[in-house]
């Protein structure tokens, strides 16, 4: 499927979940990994992820465009439209969208724990998932001063 495609197949799914047109821009973005699509605020247009689509095929998906639709028309008429608002969730339901995408396989939520803070009073530890300063912080059950340490030590 090419994005002419998917904006005749957005523009279909808006007039017939929602009973407006979709005036916008609908493109594919092969770079969402973590997410099924996203809808731009100041453009108003919409991206789908094609590895959705890959893996859990077309029902899915269009899952994933009414779930970016309800932020659409939401926006546009000026109501709630982000995930923790209630007319959004009402929406949702009402269309039968999904309020979260499936994980795709392989791909990475979050980064792995490579540092751990510890404390040098006491002994207790904190992992960190990024490099951070130790000398901006202070062990939270003693307070005292953190040293920074490679949760995997270089083979040498």
């Amino acid at each position: 499927m090419n994005d002419a495609e998917l904006q005749a197949w957005v523009e279909s799914v808006s007039r017939e979940a929602f009973g407006l047109p979709f005036k916008h821009k609908a493109t594919f973005n092969g770079r969402l990994r973590t997410t099924g699509g996203r809808y731009f605020l100041k453009s108003h247009n919409i991206e789908i992820s094609p590895h959705q689509l890959a893996v859990y095929g077309r029902e899915e998906t269009e899952r994933i465009i009414k779930h970016e639709l309800c932020h659409y028309h939401l926006h546009l008429a000026g109501l709630g439209y982000r995930h923790r608002d209630p007319e959004f969730k009402a929406l949702l339901k009402k269309v039968g969208a999904t309020l979260y995408c499936k994980t795709l396989p392989g791909a990475r939520r979050s980064l792995p724990v490579k540092y751990w803070l510890v404390c040098r009073s006491c002994g207790m530890s904190y992992p960190r998932k990024r490099k951070v300063d130790p000398r901006k912080y202070a062990c939270g059950r003693c307070r005292g001063r953190l040293k920074l340490v490679d949760a995997e030590p270089a083979q040498g």
